[in-house]
């Protein structure tokens, strides 16, 4: 029998024989210290690779929205607003963002930022977090009752995972030259400790409070990682003894999650309708998945773990797999780590593979599918460091035999262990070597761009600078720069677009798309700039050029920085005065395709407008391309004579003149939150195409007042997560005197 053949048994028993509770005189084992400095290693290789992560630059990616987020957040802590209720106004003509969005990372980085800074508090999270991610590996291999050295294997690997889409949990899709996707790496930490304490908790109640605690966490910071957070509940009570039990714990787990997470999945259900599909990704692999082939092919090819460089983890993924495989039957961590790993490649196949099958998923047509592949990694980590884990239990079995130095005579004597040990981490060492010179290398040219950053935003920032802060205070109107679809990301701030740059100087901005889950955020990106129409469609007042470069519409020259010049276009505003000619249906699944004949027409320069019939209720309501998109000849429309708007607040007021019974309207999102008085009374609010916020007048002089108004039952979810939280606390208060109590423990 080979060494591997009897290697694979004795681990299965080993396996077994840790998730037995341990009798109270076992609790208290010598700390692995070996263990712990591997994890440490691994924190101190990120800390030491990732310190460019905290200069204070422009973002690159999405982190941009993100780091805006935090800085809105904590303006409005520091003047006692919560911003779940509060409008955010600075991308996709606004939007109720934190209900929307996941928006607990940016509410606590919010918070951290009334002491330290927004802009401090966005970084310094990002570095701790993605360089620390190693300790919370190794807590999940632990609390799945692996050996300290498998753990530890688990953590060493975890900074190295480098996959062909860059979105899984890798540096790639946190770091300044990456992806930005910063609320999953808040989740990155939750996640494991979901699966964790979840494993635990089916098999003993003692872990089901810490197990509520972070499913219902990882829900709230991230919602596609949520998703993975729930998945294991529904499966892991099959695949063990005891099934009705775990059933029973599992659906307590499953309440207690959705109950502490309800102030943010009720309001997010409630205005469901409100928030729009993504129309550019929906038919994509981005949002529908890249499906069973592609993904298999990856898998194999070392696409999902090692992208760009030799296959190591792949192949410790593969043993780990198969040695999972073999002692099936006996080993219940080795069944929970396989069926959470199939699982989550079956999730990240998506609709591409499955097709109308994903609809029993919840909310799964607002799911990028390809997200879940980060799961996979996760399970795949347990799954290498196991095979790692084996691979090091044959070598020190052949040592033993085969080296004299610590053969069985021996084994009791430190030197010869110390030796053996040395051999095995020298072996991990060199395998992680193409891991260790990739992530170097591209480290290396992340702290080079951003230190070029640092040198353009001391002159070409500071020009820019100048012509936002113009902007800020005339507060008068949104600015364009480019878009992601044309000349934008080529007019930039050293390598940061213009358009991106705007968003951490708190700039209203039309051009960054797809940011929000605003109903205009489909529309905006099918916004024409040869259109002068569509200005005063989406309140744009200004223009930021490349210095020599003609407008496309007729603009007045403000003022030049530099190769930056800004422009501004006369009689344009947040308020205008119009009139409706026609009637349009819409839904938040075809908003952006069916604004494309209007925002091509020359309606909106005319102040002529489409009423929506949202949702399709109404059976006269048709398409705009259905409509005579040309514009009418009633004569001279009213004006505004006097504006002031604060859409940060929620607010926006104008005093108009109406020529006849007109609509006024706010270039800002419709949502249902938005009310309005006329000369002191409530009006109406009504949606007009692509999906602004208007209301009827009739012919005179008149006061017209906008205000936002939020979700109103934050307070009662507010309490109910409070309870449950309070609940959870003292149960775990009581098993843990109960755990410290002898005569308690012997019964």
């Amino acid at each position: 029998m080979t060494q591997l053949e009897t290697a694979v048994p004795r681990a299965a028993e080993r396996s077994e024989r840790e998730l037995q509770p341990l009798p109270p005189t076992s609790r208290h084992r010598p700390h692995p210290v070996g263990a712990w400095l591997v994890v440490a290693a691994a924190v101190s290789w990120g800390l030491w690779e990732l310190r460019a992560e905290t200069s204070p630059v422009p973002l690159l990616n999405d982190s941009a929205m993100h780091e805006q987020m935090v800085q809105f957040a904590t303006s409005r802590f520091s003047n006692g607003h919560l911003p779940l209720v509060d409008w955010y106004p600075y991308l996709g003509l606004g939007s109720p963002q934190f209900l929307h969005y996941q928006s607990l990372p940016a509410m606590i980085a919010g918070l951290a930022g009334l002491a330290v800074g927004p802009n401090t508090a966005f970084r310094w999270s990002t570095y701790l977090l993605l360089a620390s991610w190693p300790l919370c590996v190794y807590w999940c291999a632990r609390l799945f009752s692996l050996r300290p050295a498998v753990a530890a294997a688990c953590a060493a690997m975890s900074p190295f995972v480098s996959s062909f889409i860059g979105l899984g949990f890798e540096q790639k899709a946190y770091v300044w030259i990456g992806y930005g996707v910063w609320a999953q790496l808040w989740a990155s930490w939750t996640l494991p400790l979901a699966w964790g304490f979840t494993w635990r908790a089916l098999k003993d109640s003692r872990y089901l409070a810490p197990a509520i605690l972070f499913v219902s966490l990882t829900i709230c910071l991230h919602f596609e990682t949520g998703y993975l957070a729930l998945a294991p509940i529904v499966i892991w009570p099959f695949i063990a003894p005891q099934v009705l039990k775990r059933v029973r714990s599992a659906a307590i787990l499953v309440v207690g999650a959705l109950l502490t997470s309800a102030w943010v999945t009720v309001p997010l259900i409630y205005y469901g309708r409100w928030a729009p599909t993504n129309e550019i990704l929906r038919n994509t692999p981005s949002a529908n998945g890249y499906g069973a082939g592609r993904i298999s092919r990856w898998l194999v090819t070392g696409q999902v773990f090692d992208a760009g460089r030799l296959p190591v983890i792949t192949l410790l993924v593969g043993v780990g797999l198969v040695a999972c495989c073999v002692r099936w039957r006996t080993d219940r961590t080795g069944r929970a780590v396989v069926t959470v790993f199939v699982v989550c490649l079956l999730m990240a196949f998506g609709s591409t593979t499955f097709g109308p099958l994903v609809a029993i998923i919840p909310a799964s047509g607002d799911i990028f599918f390809r997200r879940f592949l980060m799961g996979a990694q996760l399970a795949g980590l347990l799954l290498a460091g196991m095979g790692a884990g084996l691979i090091g239990r044959t070598l020190w079995a052949l040592l033993t035999r085969h080296v004299p130095a610590v053969g069985a005579k021996d084994l009791q004597d430190r030197t010869g262990k110390f030796i053996a040990v040395f051999l095995i981490l020298v072996i991990g060492v060199v395998a992680l070597i193409p891991a260790l010179a990739q992530f170097r290398s591209y480290d290396a040219d992340l702290a080079a761009q951003v230190s070029y950053q640092e040198q353009a935003d001391s002159t070409q920032g500071q020009q820019v600078d100048s012509l936002a802060a113009y902007v800020a205070q005339s507060n008068s109107g949104r600015v364009y720069a480019g878009m992601p679809s044309n000349w934008g990301p080529t007019f930039t701030v050293g390598e940061v677009p213009v358009f991106k740059y705007l968003e951490s100087r708190h700039v209203d901005e039309v051009g960054d798309t797809l940011r929000t889950e605003s109903l205009m955020t489909d529309p905006e990106y099918y916004f024409d700039e040869n259109n002068p129409g569509d200005y005063p469609l989406f309140g744009i007042r200004y223009l930021i050029l490349r210095t020599g470069t003609k407008p496309p519409v007729p603009a007045r020259l403000v003022m030049v920085r530099g190769q930056y010049s800004l422009w501004t276009i006369p009689n344009v505003s947040y308020i205008q005065v119009g009139t409706v000619v026609g009637r349009i249906t819409e839904n938040r699944t075809n908003l952006g395709m069916r604004s494309i004949p209007l925002l091509h027409s020359k309606l909106p320069q005319h102040s002529e407008y489409l009423a929506v019939d949202f949702g399709g209720t109404s059976s006269t309501a048709s398409s705009a391309r259905s409509l005579d998109l040309v514009p009418s000849s009633t004569g001279a429309l009213g004006s505004v004579t006097q504006q002031s708007a604060d859409l940060a607040n929620g607010q926006a007021s104008a005093t108009i003149v109406a020529r006849r019974s007109e609509i006024v309207v706010l270039s800002a999102s419709y949502d249902p939150g938005w009310t309005a008085t006329l000369d002191g009374k409530p009006a109406k609010t009504m949606m007009v195409a692509p999906a602004l916020v208007a209301i009827r007048t009739p012919s005179g002089t008149h006061h017209v007042v906008f205000r936002y108004s939020g979700f109103p039952y934050y307070p009662q979810l507010f309490l109910l997560a409070g309870a449950m939280l309070i609940g959870l606390a003292i149960r775990q208060v009581r098993i843990l005197r109960n755990q410290s109590d002898p005569k308690r423990q012997l019964d």
